[in-house]
Formats: structure tokens, C-alpha cells, sequence
């Protein structure tokens, strides 16, 4: 170590050292609405329940304010605590986490059901712009977080700028992220969220091993800590802090026909016709920036359609919408000073401005432009009539691009602050204001929200984010899974890739057709990449059409499986990416960042290399079937499965139900009225249960306004009595007078009417149950029923009329 480095190296530690022992005075504290208040020489801290498992710590200087958290549900009050002191400390407790502040260094420690979480190592430090809080790592814990980067599961020893920045997504350490979150989850089962939407940086043990440092140039002076027993749990209690994914139209988990770009209307009707000639699915098309203007540059603003290129836009949307393709156009929060729109702006004041208060122009690769100031309500209310002129004319969904935002210098002032204090919740508030307005104007219709860039929370406002500008190729391929796994642990449920990679003529057939196969099971399926390489499989050999074609007819007939996964996010906050670890809650799995649970049932390891005939999968402990032709793998440990250029690791939890659908080339004709359910028996699991929800597609909260049903399904096994499998419907009912919401259950026949359009009155089910020795006897409700065995795959199928009333097969 040369004499320069251990300099710094001295400093560091000195200044640290310092941090941990000039306290702040204690001079008392008292408990005022519901939250802990403690006066200090500096100013107060407060302490505050969000909830029985969550708790959020905020400093506010004699001589300054706290600004408001872009996070948080504004809804949210403190819920009181126990408070109890002795001469060295406070505690404050609630149901499951407890606050500890040490009154001679003003520090807090978390704990939750008696287990200690983590403690501060320097309080929440607050100046002009600087906002700033340390924490003790312990010495193995492991750290997850940070946002979109591709550095491993565990984020421990890096320094990670965070700064919402567009990124290129191509192999290892990207510390660059489109879509940075200041908060990471730890292996010690907490969440640790910084409220603070400003540039800043967070070191993660890179500075100093055991110490986790955040630091801003400004913004909210606060900080959160979320418990609970399970890493699941911890998401869940987190969304309910910070709000959950709304459910997408179901169009929106069919395929989305994207590129960069179509350039004109009979181009996306070609297109189009060309996946009916192929009798390929799709249910929206993307139309990006070229629909206002032939050109990539010097036409930004206008967001209105070029008509030369585009004659009939409203009769073109009409006539994809009768063939049942919805359209989606792209949006972006800057306006050229050449556009049309330039003056009319101005004089509706929307622009964030400079210091004298006039628009803040500047030039960059797309013109001079200035920046709406989403802010300001009056500015999202603005830019909410050129949404709803042009969703009232046909468009069904939409796009907002460049949003981190793409260029935003520190000086420009928007009204909630500098650039660069409220640069990382840019994305969020402008998806705030589209679907808010969207509420208020269509509050029964569901919103399709795609948005490049946010911050912690806008999972709430519908904001389906992706992996940004990805390369073409392996590079580009391999890190998706992680970069999931990190955002769907924040309640970013959405979180997909540009399929077959975005940039670069870095094309390898190989990796694009593993990457379309890989995306059945990412939540939104939309390939998208540059020209002159069409990124639709249509455009592509009959090779790498067709295998693409079965896995695109796998995610349709997946459907109810997938849709349900739509509605956890949406009434639990969990992802429909989830890591390994959460099964078991294995520790060792972890830093598994190449295989991932679609859900509970699935195990996904996409094919990310050239020219292999097997791969490596890690198994959580239990019993895997290969989805492909059901060999039975033993998990706790590392399994090689064969593959070929048509399969990729599938794998099904012993004890899964699986509902499919026959094969539909639209989600407007999806039915569950022939319905196949795969049960994946082994005999190890004596019981087990799953369930299917349904509605109308489109309606927003159907299941909170009694518009929807469950599906449910049990098994019970044993060895003398054989395999029952129950099936039952749970009908959301209507309100009853004293507003508690009445579930009808068909337990006792009591079966009411369709709760919601395309309801079917009775389901044709067809079981298929795997793994199944020779059967003898099949009975429903006692009643003999003939199926088929099939020696070969040990599998045994029945079909049955269901009424939705209880109905109990037994197979013996």
C-alpha cells in the first residue's frame, strides 16, 4: 500500500470513528400523534409505526423542514406503539419490529420478534444539500438492492451511484441503472428503504467493510425499516407501505408487437396481417416515435400523428382493435422549441424553469427543448389532454420514455425542487399524474403504463418498467434474470426485458431464439430491438419461427396461471418473478442469479450460452418434475437437465396445480370454459392446494367490486384411501349492510349467477394428474367416471362438466 492510499485509508476510518462518537444531546422527548418525538441540540427525530411490522425514522434540522416522501402512500398515519424508557434508552414497540434509541449516542437499533435486524452507525445527518445515515453491517450479511444493476445477487463492497441514467445492459458491473432504488433487503430479513429521491450514492461496505453508507444532495431526511418472518412476507408488508401493481388488461400479457420503429400506418398493417398469415398470436402493437414525425430527431413535442405517414390513424386503431390488437404509442416529457406545441406550452407555464424563472432550454441529441415540469399539477393536467384526445380516439395504452430523465441538468428548478434533488422521482411523479387522471376519467377501465425509469413506490401508479436499452446477443441475454430478481423484490412486479435485445446488429440467431423462449415467463412478453433486424419472429427462417411459435402458444395457454399471478401482485405485492430463496427460505440460495420461480409452482433457468445439450439447475429441496416429459429430479443441489435448441429448463413443484387453456390467438377470445388442470403428484406430499382467479379482463378492481372468482383446488393423499382432489368456486359477492363484503361459497350449493362478463355458467374440466401409478377406481362425488392412463408417462386424464358447486374426484 503506497504512503497516498494509506492517507485516505487513515482519514477514512478517523472520520468514521468520528461519526460514531460526537452524538447529538438528548433533551427529552414526548409521544405526539402516535409517533415517538425526540428533542435533540440539532432538531427532532421522529419515530413512527407505518404498521405492525414496518417503522420509519425522520430528522428534521431546528433550522430546516422535512420535505415530503415520494414513497409512502399518502394515506398512511402513524399507528401508535408501546413506549417504555429506562435511564439509557427508549423502546417503542409494535407487533413485529421494535425501535431502541440509545440516549447517550442518539443511535437506533431495529429488532423484530426479540431477533436483532440493524443499527445505525451515524444518524440521519441533514444540511443544505447534503442528507446522509450509515449503518453496522453484520459480518456475513448478505445485501440486495440498489436497483437495475448486473454485480450478483449480494451487493456487498460496492459503491452504487444512484442516478436514474440510461444504461446499456450488457454483461458484468453495471453500476449504471435506468432505474435506480435507494434500499436494499437483507439476508437478516429486513427491508431498509432510504426515502430520498435525490442524486446520491450508496455504499454498500465498498468504503468501509462493515458499514453501509447513504448519501444524498438533498431531499427527505427519513429513512424506513420493514420486518417479517419470511423474505415473501417482507415484500407484502413493504407494498402495503408503498402501494401494489395494479392489474394490466389481460391484453397485456398476450404479445406485444414492437420495434423501433414503424414508420407508418401501412407498415403496422402489414405487420399485422403478416402474424395472421402466420396464425401468430399478438394483442398490441407499439407504435414509437415516428408516428410524429419521419424522423428520429427534430420532431420531439409534437405528440400528434404525422399525417403524410399516418393518413387514417383513428380508422387504422379501429380496424387493429376488430381484429382484437390494441395500440400503445410512446410519449416523452420533452418539447422541442421548433414544435407547434413550443409556444402553446409556454403560455400554459408547464415547463420547469431556470433562475430568472423563465423555461429552462438547453440542447441535446434529439433538438433544444425544454422540460415539462411533471411536478406541477397544472403541468400534469396539461399533458393529461393530450393523453386522454388521443386514448378517446383509439389508443389503448401507452409509453413513457426518457423519463429518468434522460437529460436533466442539476440548475433547471422544478417546482418541488433543483434538478438534481428530485431527479429520481421524475419517472414516478409523471406516471402519477397519467394515472391518476386515468382514474379519475375511465375509473373502470385498467391502464397500461410502460415506463423506462421511476422510484420506490411507482409499482402503484401501474408502471410496468424494463430493462432499458439492452444489447443484442449473450451479453445482453444472461443478465435479465437478475436484474428481475433485484426490482421484484420492491414491488416492482412488471419488470421485463426488450426480448431478443434492443441495440447493436450483434444479431445471433441462438440467442435470440433463447431469449424469446426465456420471455413465455417474464410478465410482459414484447420483443423490441433497432433496424435493420426485425425483432418480430415473423420477420425470421421458419427455424426460429415455428420453435418460437410453441413457446408464444405456451404463455396463451398459460394464461390462467399467469393472470393469477397478475392478481398476487396487485393484492399482495409479490413479484411474478421470484427468487429461489423465498422457497424454504434457503439462505444458501441467495446468490442464485440464472434461475428464478415463475410464481410458486414454476422453476425457470433460461438457456443463456451456445451449443449446449444440457444445463446446470439449482433445485430448492423438494421434488421437480421437467415440465417437457415429466422426469422426476430430487432438489437440494445442483441437477444437469437436458435440453435441445427446443426446450429450456422447466421445472414443476411436486404438489402444483397448473390450469391451462386450449391454444387462443387473442386475449379478447381467452375462456377458461374448457379448462385442463395439471396436478403433480408424488406421494411424499399428502396435501396440497392451488388456485385460479378470473374476471372480465378489463375491469379495474373487479375482485374488490365482487366481480371475479377463484378457482380452488386441493389434493389429500394417503396410501390406503388414494388421491382426492377437491374443486371449488369462490364467487365474490355483493356488499351486505353492514359493509362487510360477502364471499358466496358453493360449499353447501349455493351457487349464484355470473359476477362478471364472459363468465362461464360451467366449466368443462379436463384433470390431468402426472406421476400416477396404474389407477383402478375414479369416482366424483361417488360417481364412477372413465378416464385414460397412459403407461408410458404415468399419467392419468379425466374430464368432467363442473357447475362450480363442490366437487371431489377420488383416484384410486
Amino acid at each position: 500500500m503506497n504512503s497516498h492510499i494509506r492517507r485516505l485509508v487513515v482519514l477514512t476510518l478517523l472520520v468514521v470513528s468520528s461519526w460514531s462518537v460526537s452524538a447529538r444531546e438528548y433533551l427529552g422527548h414526548q409521544l405526539e400523534e402516535n409517533a415517538l418525538v425526540v428533542n435533540t441540540d440539532e432538531g427532532m427525530l421522529r419515530v413512527a409505526f407505518l404498521s405492525p411490522w414496518s417503522v420509519e425514522a425522520t430528522f428534521t434540522p431546528a433550522d430546516g423542514e422535512l420535505t415530503s416522501s415520494y414513497s409512502l402512500l399518502p394515506s398512511l398515519k402513524p399507528i401508535g406503539g408501546n413506549l417504555t424508557e429506562d435511564p439509557a434508552s427508549l423502546r417503542f414497540s409494535q407487533q413485529g419490529i421494535e425501535v431502541v434509541l440509545d440516549k447517550a449516542t442518539m443511535l437506533l437499533s431495529y429488532y423484530s420478534e426479540s431477533r436483532f435486524l440493524v443499527r445505525e452507525a451515524k444518524g440521519i445527518q441533514a444540511q443544505p444539500r447534503r442528507v446522509a445515515v450509515d449503518f453496522k453491517l453484520s459480518p456475513a450479511e448478505k445485501i440486495m438492492g440498489g436497483g437495475q444493476r448486473i454485480l450478483g445477487m449480494d451487493r456487498r463492497g460496492h459503491r452504487l451511484p444512484l442516478y436514474n441514467k440510461p444504461a446499456w445492459v450488457e454483461d458484468e458491473l453495471t453500476y449504471e441503472a435506468n432505474f435506480s432504488m435507494p434500499g436494499y433487503v437483507s439476508s437478516n430479513k429486513y427491508l431498509l428503504m432510504f426515502d430520498n429521491a435525490a442524486s446520491g450514492t450508496m455504499d454498500i461496505g465498498a468504503t468501509v467493510d462493515d458499514i453501509l453508507s447513504f448519501e444524498s444532495v438533498g431531499g427527505r431526511s427519513g429513512y424506513y425499516v420493514v420486518a417479517a418472518p419470511t423474505f415473501s412476507g417482507i415484500v407484502e408488508n413493504y407494498t402495503e407501505l408503498t402501494g401494489r401493481q395494479p392489474m394490466p388488461p389481460r391484453w397485456a400479457m398476450g404479445y406485444i408487437a414492437s420495434r423501433f420503429g414503424y414508420r407508418s400506418e401501412q407498415q403496422v398493417r402489414d405487420t399485422i396481417e403478416t402474424f395472421e398469415q402466420h396464425k401468430m398470436p399478438v394483442d398490441a402493437v407499439v407504435i414509437d416515435l415516428y408516428w410524429f414525425g419521419k424522423d428520429i430527431q427534430g420532431h420531439m413535442g409534437k405528440l400528434d400523428w404525422d399525417y403524410k405517414f399516418w393518413p387514417t390513424p383513428i380508422n387504422m386503431m379501429d380496424d387493429l382493435r376488430e381484429k382484437g390488437v390494441n395500440t400503445i404509442l410512446i410519449t416523452e416529457p420533452y418539447i422541442l422549441t421548433t414544435s407547434d406545441r413550443w409556444q402553446p406550452a409556454v403560455e400554459a407555464d408547464v415547463f420547469a424553469k431556470d433562475a430568472e424563472g423563465n423555461p429552462y432550454t438547453f440542447d441535446f441529441y434529439f433538438g433544444n427543448t425544454g422540460l415539462l415540469d411533471v411536478f406541477d399539477q397544472k403541468t400534469k393536467d396539461w399533458f393529461w389532454e393530450i393523453y386522454q384526445h388521443h386514448t378517446d380516439s383509439g389508443v389503448a395504452g401507452w409509453w413513457g420514455d426518457l423519463g429518468e430523465p434522460e437529460v436533466h441538468p442539476d440548475d433547471i428548478i422544478h417546482v418541488d425542487g433543483r434538478g438534481d434533488e428530485v431527479h429520481n422521482a421524475y419517472g414516478h411523479e409523471w406516471a402519477e399524474g397519467v394515472y391518476s387522471h386515468w382514474r379519475n376519467t375511465y375509473p373502470d377501465r385498467r391502464l397500461f403504463l410502460l415506463m423506462r425509469a421511476g422510484f420506490a413506490g411507482s409499482q402503484r401508479y401501474g408502471m410496468i418498467p424494463w430493462t432499458g436499452d439492452v444489447k443484442r446477443g449473450w451479453g445482453g441475454l444472461w443478465p435479465q434474470v437478475e436484474l428481475n430478481l433485484q426490482m421484484g423484490l420492491f414491488g416492482m412486479a412488471f419488470q421485463h426485458s426488450d426480448l431478443g435485445g434492443f441495440a447493436t446488429e450483434n444479431w445471433v440467431p441462438e440467442a435470440y431464439t433463447r431469449w424469446l423462449q426465456y420471455g413465455v415467463f417474464q410478465p410482459i412478453y414484447r420483443p423490441h430491438g433497432i433496424e435493420p433486424i426485425a425483432p418480430e419472429p415473423v420477420f425470421h427462417e421458419a427455424s426460429i419461427r415455428e420453435n418460437v411459435r410453441r413457446y408464444i402458444e405456451l404463455r396463451y395457454r398459460l394464461m390462467p396461471y399467469n393472470y393469477t399471478l397478475a392478481y398476487e401482485a396487485e393484492t399482495r405485492g409479490l413479484p411474478l418473478v421470484r427468487p429461489l430463496f423465498f422457497q424454504q427460505e434457503n439462505l444458501d440460495l441467495i446468490d442464485v442469479r440464472d434461475t428464478f420461480m415463475w410464481g410458486d409452482s414454476l422453476l425457470i433457468s433460461p438457456v443463456t450460452a451456445p451449443g449446449v445439450n444440457e444445463w446446470a439447475v439449482t433445485l430448492p429441496e423438494g421434488h421437480w418434475f421437467n415440465f417437457w416429459d415429466d422426469q422426476l429430479y430430487q432438489g437440494g443441489g445442483v441437477r444437469n437437465v437436458p435440453v435441445d435448441i427446443q426446450t429450456i429448463p422447466i421445472l414443476v413443484k411436486a404438489g402444483s396445480f397448473i390450469p391451462m387453456v386450449d391454444d387462443v390467438m387473442i386475449a379478447r377470445d381467452y375462456s377458461s370454459e374448457k379448462l385442463t388442470v395439471h396436478y403433480y403428484h408424488h406421494p411424499d406430499i399428502t396435501s396440497a392446494e392451488g388456485y385460479m382467479y378470473e374476471d372480465d379482463g378489463e375491469t379495474h378492481g373487479a375482485f374488490a367490486r365482487g366481480e371475479s372468482e377463484k378457482l380452488m383446488f386441493k389434493s389429500g393423499f394417503n396410501t390406503e384411501k388414494g388421491l382426492a382432489i377437491s374443486f371449488t368456486a369462490e364467487r365474490a359477492g355483493e356488499m351486505i349492510p353492514d359493509g362487510i363484503q360477502r364471499t358466496v361459497m358453493d360449499w353447501f350449493g349455493m351457487v349464484p349467477g355470473a359476477v362478471y362478463e364472459g363468465m362461464p355458467e360451467q366449466r368443462r374440466i379436463t384433470l390431468v394428474v402426472h406421476n400416477m401409478d396404474e389407477v383402478n377406481s375414479v369416482t366424483i362425488d361417488g360417481d364412477a367416471l372413465e378416464g385414460e392412463y397412459d403407461a408410458t408417462k404415468r399419467e392419468y386424464r379425466v374430464s368432467f362438466d363442473w357447475d362450480h358447486s363442490r366437487a371431489i374426484v377420488m383416484i384410486k
